[in-house]
């Protein structure tokens, strides 16, 4: 870490503190104005976990029954993060029992009395912003049967923390942080008594970051699909309120509102659930169809890339590719080696995917799932198409970010005769070993069929003598390469005889064939589902297609085949037809 970097770091912990410590000394609210209603969903799992005495955070689990949670040593700073945060109160709220709100009301007036004077890590602004969010959607929830002195602690500690994000929320990084620490200065000036002051500026400041943050194609930096949603929650939530309070929503918080809807819907699968990118997960039971009503937006999916990412749809099939450079700068803290990976749904059933994010498992599951392997696309020789740099500060917290990432990526989306096709390529080969890695993926009209391309290609002369190189680094044995398709774990694999085909059965009763040509070998692996909201990762396979490039071009085909269906898949469809509409 610089010295520069080292300085601001420091400086920004010392401005927080200090800002915190003078917050909580200002005066103490005595109720709600007004109250927006709980909008925050929990899984209501987590929440019987929590119950049961076990806690699982950043892929660290701590059995904590008995205890009191701020008592104990945390495993490590994302642990922390995540603690002070009160996500866990939505899950809390989702169980929504007697019990449940003892265990909320225990742990949330124990952070009162440990660190409401203006202590603690919890005090940044994006964590600030969080916690205060969660604890007036679940204001009702949380004061039910309580004494005066603890609501009395409770408009006080809020107070506190509407002062503190009033100062400090520009020391939030830009993003999804600062619209966490924005929504929450503004939720709390609206509801809170004696805060109506902080209303219009955080409204303001709101529109800003929107003009700033969110592009034409209504993304963001990160390309995560889910932090997408997250953004674009935390926006329809800001709506509401704002309405409720009858003031009006800055134009730029609308347009944002307006340009991101459609970009979601293009990403999202025929079952519903996000693709899963750039350390993003499926997103929460419910919220986008939530978010997406809430918003009134009606505009359909947007046409060419949507954030990067291209779709093709017909039938009961959807595939999305990531079709762009991974994200650069800052913004690539979280990104993944994808570039030209792909998921595909059939109706309500995940199909090819991707490992996912394995942040919530800890640092070793984070890294790896950011790497190709880990992505349905081709790698070569066991390298990455973007390489991870060694360890870098990130604002405050110390993070690997993407470097040596395809530059160029040209991309071609036709509407034929017989079906969509897209054909697209990058250069993230090309440096060391003079490969251009070339995707093509054509899904028929009806659906039912997928024919797929994969190229490694030397285009010029610069290309053909690394290639020769690399070539020569290997006795001339050919440069190896794997193309993955990682598999759901709902997915029932079975090789069929002779080993040039596979079966693969979904649980609605569907069958799809997967075959290929040329010279390479099919084999089926292991592999891992990550999944946010689960204790450990789940168990899966891949297909794998291995080969050498002993070339300047090299081609694989492969293809997808509906194989058969069943009543239970016409069943399936039937509730697609009730519950895709939105």
């Amino acid at each position: 870490m610089s010295k520069g970097r080292s300085w601001r770091a420091r400086q920004a912990r010392f401005l927080n503190s200090l800002h915190a410590r003078m917050a909580a000394r200002a005066r103490p609210a005595k109720g709600f104005v007004s109250q927006p209603e709980p909008r925050t969903i929990g899984y209501f799992a987590r929440g019987r976990q929590m119950l049961a005495g076990n806690v699982m955070f950043a892929g660290h689990l701590m059995e904590v029954k008995g205890a009191m949670i701020w008592d104990l040593d945390l495993p490590d700073e994302a642990f922390a993060e995540a603690l002070h945060g009160f996500g866990w109160l939505d899950d809390l709220a989702a169980v929504g029992d007697t019990k449940a709100r003892k265990l909320a009301q225990d742990w949330l007036w124990g952070w009162i009395k440990r660190y409401g004077g203006g202590t603690g890590p919890g005090w940044s602004p994006e964590l600030t912003g969080r916690r205060v969010i969660r604890w007036v959607h679940h204001a009702l929830f949380l004061l039910r049967g309580t004494t005066p002195e603890q609501a009395e602690a409770y408009y006080k500690a809020l107070a506190a923390q509407t002062t503190f994000l009033s100062r400090r929320w520009q020391g939030a990084s830009p993003g999804l942080p600062r619209f966490e620490a924005l929504t929450g200065l503004l939720y709390c000036g609206l509801s809170i008594e004696g805060m109506e002051d902080r209303a219009e500026p955080a409204r303001q400041a709101l529109g800003q970051e929107c003009a700033r943050q969110v592009d034409a194609q209504g993304g963001i930096p990160t390309r995560n699909p889910e932090e997408l949603l997250e953004v674009f929650t935390l926006l329809t939530w800001a709506q509401a309120a704002l309405e409720q309070s009858h003031k009006t929503p800055d134009p730029a918080h609308l347009d944002a509102i307006a340009r991101i809807a459609p970009t979601l819907r293009t990403l999202r699968h025929a079952d519903g659930g996000l693709a899963r990118f750039h350390g993003g997960g499926r997103g929460l039971d419910g919220r986008l169809d939530q978010a997406l009503a809430a918003s009134g937006v009606k505009k359909r999916q947007t046409e060419g890339l949507a954030m990067g990412y291209a779709r093709l749809s017909a039938g009961r099939t959807s595939i999305i590719v990531d079709a762009a450079p991974p994200p650069s700068g800052k913004a690539s803290a979280q990104a993944h080696a994808s570039t030209l990976a792909f998921e595909l749904t059939s109706g309500r059933r995940p199909l090819i995917v991707n490992c996912g994010s394995g942040m919530e498992f800890g640092a070793d599951w984070r890294r790896a799932g950011r790497a190709t392997p880990s992505h349905s696309t081709l790698s070569l020789q066991g390298y990455s198409s973007s390489r991870l740099a060694p360890e870098r500060w990130i604002g405050l917290t110390q993070r690997e970010v993407l470097e040596d990432t395809p530059r160029h990526v040209p991309v071609q989306m036709d509407h034929l005769e017989t079906g969509f096709r897209l054909e697209a390529g990058h250069d993230g080969y090309v440096g060391l070993q003079g490969l251009t890695h070339a995707r093509s993926i054509e899904l028929s009209l009806d659906g039912r069929q997928i024919k797929g391309e994969d190229y490694l290609v030397a285009l010029d002369g610069a290309a053909n003598k690394r290639f020769d190189k690399a070539l020569d680094g290997v006795k001339l044995a050919g440069l190896p390469y794997d193309i993955r398709f990682h598999l759901h774990p709902e997915v029932d694999v079975a090789l069929d005889m002779g080993g040039n085909a596979v079966s693969l059965a979904l649980r609605s009763g569907e069958i799809w064939v997967f075959r290929f040509s040329g010279r390479a070998e099919m084999d089926i692996e292991p592999s891992v589902y990550l999944e946010k909201g689960r204790m450990r990762p789940r168990a899966t396979k891949q297909i794998v297609l291995s080969g050498r490039a002993m070339d300047y071009a090299t081609r694989i085909r492969w293809s997808l085949a509906k194989a058969q269906e069943t009543a239970t898949a016409v069943r399936d469809y039937a509730r697609d037809d009730s519950e895709m509409s939105t």
